[in-house]
């Protein structure tokens, strides 16, 4: 368990490293966030905003990599991952 500013967190290790996570925050309804691991989180967070999608959270570091949030109407969101390696 992780403590992260809007509650805990919850990884899950399936193997070798990282395989998800559950964390605690005051959504409105339940919230699902699949996330897209990628080689160049700002490269690719730009690339989804010029294909027309919203970006809710621009890269952002965090203990084990980068991530953003983009969205798109027809699609829902997604969160985008660069792991530190």
């Amino acid at each position: 368990m992780i403590a992260a500013r809007c509650g805990s967190y919850l990884a899950v290790e399936l193997g070798r490293g990282l395989g998800g996570g559950i964390v605690e925050c005051g959504t409105r309804r339940p919230l699902w966030l699949p996330y897209v691991e990628v080689d160049q989180i700002g490269e690719h967070t730009e690339r989804a905003r010029q294909l027309g999608a919203r970006v809710l959270l621009e890269p952002r570091e965090g203990p084990a990599g980068w991530r953003s949030v983009v969205s798109m109407p027809q699609a829902g969101e997604i969160a985008l991952w660069q792991p530190k390696r």
